[in-house]
C-alpha cells in the first residue's frame, strides 16, 4: 500500500492551507487556501500543482481565508467534485468568497486606475484572481457532513470530521486507507483550537491515527496562561476614552470578531467601560454572525448558559453593524471616541485600510490588534514597530498608540497542542509540522521530539513524501 502526501502550501510558512493525498487511485485536497503573507502571492496565480479535474475531492477544515480562498480559482479551472466539511463551514465559507471575489475584483479595478495614472505596472496582473462569478460556481460542490460520521469516498478511502475547537465548524480530517487486509490513516489537524475558550465547544481527540499534518503556527511559546483579556480591553478602550481617540480593531469576520462582541457584551454589563458607540464595520462579520446565532449546537457550556439567560453577546447597546460603504465612510465625521472594528485580521485588505488610513497618524487613537500577524503583511509591520507604513498606495507616519491583547489567539500553543497529541491512545508513526514559519517549526519540532521521542518532519513546499 502506497499513500503519497504532498505540501502545496502552508509549508515553513503560515496561509495557503493545501494537502494533496493520493490513495487507492483517488487524488484528495485538504484545504484549499490563499496566500497572504506577500513574498509568496504570486503563487496564488500559479497553476494548480496537478490538473483541477484529476481531484475527486477537497475537505475543507473550515472557512478562513488562508484555508478556503482558493476553491473559486480550482473549480473554475476544472474541479468537479465534491467539497465536503460542516454545515457551518458550508455556510460560513459561501459568505468569506463572495467578500473575497468582491475584494479581489475592487483592488484589481483600483490597481489599474493607479498604475495607470502612475504609469506603471505591478508585479501581478491587473485583473481579479478570481470573480464573484467564480466563487458563485463553487457553492453546487459544497456537502455538509456531521462530525464523527464515516463517509466512504471510494473503495478502502473512508474521511471522518472531528471538531478542531478552532472556530465555529472547524473541523480535523482523517482519512484511512485500506488495501489487502492492511489500513494507514492520516489526520490533518486544520487549526487546532484552545480549551476553555468562549462560544466553542473544546478541540476532540480522535482516539489513534498513523500519521498527523499538524498545525505549529504557536510552537514556539506558550500563550499568558494569566491574561485577562477583559481587563487587556477595558484598560485600552478607558485611556483612549480619555485622549479623545478611536479605537480601530484589525479583526477577522470569522470567531475573533464574534469573541470581541462577547467581552466587550460582558464589559458593558459589568459597567467598567464607557458605553461608547462600537461598529463592526464588516458586513461579512455581521453576516457571519447571524449564522453564528443559527448553530447553537456547536456552542460550549459557556455560551450556552448565556443564551439561557436570553442575552445575546451578539447584540447590546450601542452596537451598529454598518453594511454599506456610505454608512463606513460617515463613523470618520462622528466626534468622540468610538471604537471600530473592521477586516481584514492582518490588515492584508478590506475597509480596515480606510479606518487605518484615518486613525494611524493620529496619537490619541488606537490601533488594537487581537490576532496573529503573518510575516509580511501591513498588520505585522505596524506591530513590528514601523515608523511609516504605506497604505493604499500612500504613506503614513504611525502616531497612534499601537496595543497588542494578548490571550486572544483561537490556535493552540506549543503546550496545549502537545496536551492533545499525548491524548491519543497509541503514537502515531509520524508528525509533519506545517501552517508555522520557519523558527516556529523548527523550535515546536525539537520540543515534541524532547517531550515523546516521536518521528518528526518539517516538510518544504512543494514536497512529497510516501507513507507506509
Amino acid at each position: 500500500m502506497e499513500i503519497k502526501l504532498k505540501f502545496l502550501g502552508a509549508a515553513q510558512n503560515v496561509t495557503g492551507s493545501r494537502h494533496l493525498l493520493e490513495a487507492n487511485g483517488n487524488r484528495l485536497l485538504i484545504d484549499c487556501g490563499l496566500y497572504q503573507e506577500r513574498q509568496y502571492l504570486s503563487r496564488n496565480w500559479d497553476p494548480f500543482a496537478v490538473p483541477p479535474e484529476s481531484i475527486n475531492a477537497v475537505f475543507l477544515t473550515h472557512a478562513h481565508l488562508d484555508h478556503c480562498g482558493l476553491l473559486p480559482k480550482i473549480v473554475r479551472d476544472g474541479f468537479k467534485g465534491k467539497i465536503y466539511c460542516t454545515q457551518a463551514t458550508a455556510e460560513i465559507a459561501r459568505v468569506i468568497l463572495l467578500d473575497s471575489a468582491k475584494l479581489q475584483e475592487e483592488d484589481a479595478e483600483h490597481k489599474r486606475k493607479r498604475h495607470e495614472k502612475e504609469g506603471r505596472k505591478g508585479p501581478y496582473p491587473e485583473i481579479p484572481l478570481y470573480t464573484i462569478k467564480d466563487a458563485e460556481a463553487c457553492f453546487p460542490h459544497f456537502e455538509p457532513v456531521e462530525y464523527k460520521k464515516p463517509l466512504k469516498i471510494a473503495d478502502g478511502v473512508t474521511v471522518t470530521l472531528f471538531n478542531a475547537g478552532h472556530v465555529l465548524g472547524s473541523s480535523m480530517v482523517n482519512i484511512e486507507v485500506g488495501q489487502n487486509g492492511r489500513k494507514r490513516s492520516v489526520l490533518f489537524s486544520g487549526d487546532i483550537g484552545r480549551p476553555n475558550r468562549p462560544i466553542v465547544r473544546d478541540p476532540s481527540v480522535p482516539e489513534k491515527t498513523d500519521y498527523v499534518v499538524i498545525e505549529s503556527t504557536y510552537g514556539d511559546r506558550t500563550h499568558c496562561e494569566i491574561c485577562d483579556i477583559k481587563k487587556q480591553m477595558a484598560d485600552v478602550i478607558n485611556s483612549t476614552h480619555e485622549k479623545g481617540g478611536n479605537i480601530v480593531v484589525p479583526s477577522f469576520a470569522l470567531e475573533r470578531a464574534q469573541e470581541i462582541l462577547f467581552y466587550l457584551s460582558e464589559l458593558l454589563q459589568e459597567n467598567v467601560i464607557p458605553h461608547i458607540v462600537v461598529f463592526l464595520d464588516s458586513p461579512m462579520a455581521a453576516r457571519i454572525t447571524e449564522i453564528f446565532k443559527k448553530h447553537p449546537e456547536l456552542y460550549d457550556r459557556e455560551m450556552r448558559e448565556v443564551v439561557a439567560q436570553h442575552r445575546s453577546p451578539f447584540d447590546f447597546p450601542g452596537l451598529k453593524m454598518t453594511s454599506t460603504s456610505e454608512e463606513s465612510k460617515a463613523i470618520n465625521h462622528i466626534s468622540g471616541t468610538v471604537m471600530i472594528i473592521a477586516g481584514s485580521g492582518m490588515c492584508t485588505g478590506g475597509r480596515i485600510k480606510h479606518h487605518l488610513v484615518n486613525n494611524i497618524s493620529r496619537k490619541e487613537s488606537t490601533i488594537m490588534f487581537v490576532g496573529y500577524q503573518a510575516a509580511g503583511t501591513l498588520g505585522r509591520i505596524i506591530v513590528d514597530g514601523a515608523k511609516q507604513v504605506r497604505i493604499l498606495g500612500q504613506k503614513y507616519k504611525i502616531r497612534a498608540k499601537i496595543a497588542q491583547i494578548n490571550g486572544f489567539s483561537a490556535h493552540a500553543d506549543k503546550n496545549e497542542m502537545l496536551g492533545w497529541l499525548m491524548k491519543f491512545k497509541t503514537p502515531p508513526r509520524q508528525i509533519f509540522l506545517v501552517h508555522g514559519e520557519p523558527e516556529s517549526e523548527r523550535a515546536f519540532g525539537s520540543f515534541l521530539r524532547d517531550k515523546t521521542g516521536w518521528k518528526i518532519a518539517v516538510p518544504e513546499y512543494n514536497e512529497q513524501v510516501v507513507l507506509d
